[in-house]
């Protein structure tokens, strides 16, 4: 399965002439990855765990298949996210994003590679969070108040199909949860519980890029950095310019492609997983690339309950091997990060 996958996204590329702008010397060093493929139908769980373990150890990225979410769900889910995105600056500041993140961040709202870049990323988003019911214990969690939403009478249906799709895309995220628990010699079920993801801070974020990108000047469509939470999962529209640097230690760093393949979903780690496996797994560096394309993409980032604890896992301690991290709230360590992401905006 790997080399099929390679080989077709090789072709994709090539056929795309993603790279007929570089310099020789960027091309000779561009690379297409090559990622495992794990089967979420696959009624051997071990066996998946065992696939996803050397995914997680090589490269913290792997595809999903078998998914359950149909394309026909997906594809509407990107035709609303373009019309909203294409709507004028003035409509959309009118759900412009709140003191939690929720709504709409216009371009260069956040900076993730300050130390690489000259200003903020060249992509506008929009986020829609967990909601906790009204009558349940989790409703006034900072990141579980109410969602923003666009005008109906402007994108109707609009709400309607990213609430389909946002409960589709936890539903996966928890599905894979139980593929990591036995990756990490834990029980099946250990991260589904009310304290984990019973309640998690969970947001589906839709991003549009524009313009192209020149390291070379400190231009990016989206910096280098690796995700804050447990896991990510990334749906795009085909598009190439996401990039991983599998060891962000060496340098000169390597970046690789990687490409999207119809009817897969590209996972990747974040850094509270590397926390709680006591950097066992390793969030991974990545970024995107503009190439003077459009290109849209939803990534959905799984995080856990508010007043999880995160801190090392049984499984990866020992005698020998003490935790290399404090304890911390998820919500203290998440609210940290997003400050840090924007901090560059009370500067102008």
């Amino acid at each position: 399965k790997k080399k099929r996958l390679y080989f077709l996204s090789k072709e994709r590329l090539e056929s795309g002439r993603e790279v007929e702008n570089k310099t020789e010397e960027e091309v000779s060093i561009i690379k297409v990855s090559s990622l495992t493929c794990i089967d979420l139908d696959n009624s051997d769980l071990h066996q998946s765990a065992v696939l996803l373990k050397q995914a997680c150890l090589d490269s913290g990225f792997f595809y999903v298949i078998n998914h359950g979410i149909s394309e026909e769900l997906k594809d509407e889910a990107f035709e609303h996210s373009k019309k909203f995105f294409a709507l004028p600056l003035e409509e959309k500041m009118k759900v412009l994003r709140n003191e939690k993140y929720r709504g709409y961040a216009p371009f260069h709202d956040s900076l993730l590679d300050p130390e690489n870049q000259v200003r903020g990323d060249y992509k506008e988003g929009f986020t829609i969070g967990f909601e906790g019911s009204k009558d349940g214990p989790h409703w006034d969690k900072p990141f579980h108040i109410p969602n923003i939403w666009p005008n109906p009478d402007v994108l109707p249906g609009w709400r309607e199909t990213m609430e389909k799709y946002y409960q589709e895309a936890l539903r996966v995220c928890k599905s894979i949860a139980k593929i990591m628990a036995l990756a990490l010699d834990l029980d099946v079920d250990y991260f589904n519980t009310p304290e984990m993801l019973g309640n998690p801070i969970a947001d589906m974020v839709l991003f549009h890029y524009e313009g192209k990108s020149d390291p070379s000047k400190g231009i990016y469509a989206c910096g280098a950095h690796s995700d804050f939470g447990m896991m990510s999962l990334l749906a795009t529209d085909g598009v190439m310019g996401l990039q991983i640097c599998k060891d962000k230690d060496v340098k000169p760093q390597k970046w690789e492609y990687i490409p999207s393949i119809k009817g897969a979903y590209i996972v990747n780690l974040g850094d509270l997983l590397e926390r709680w496996s006591n950097g066992y797994f390793k969030s991974t560096l990545h970024r995107v690339l503009g190439n003077g394309q459009d290109r849209y993409s939803i990534p959905f980032f799984l995080k856990p309950s508010h007043d999880c604890i995160i801190e090392c896992l049984p499984t990866c301690q020992s005698e020998n091997n003490l935790p290399k991290y404090p304890a911390i709230k998820c919500s203290t360590y998440i609210s940290q990060r997003y400050k840090a992401v924007h901090a560059h905006l009370k500067q102008t």
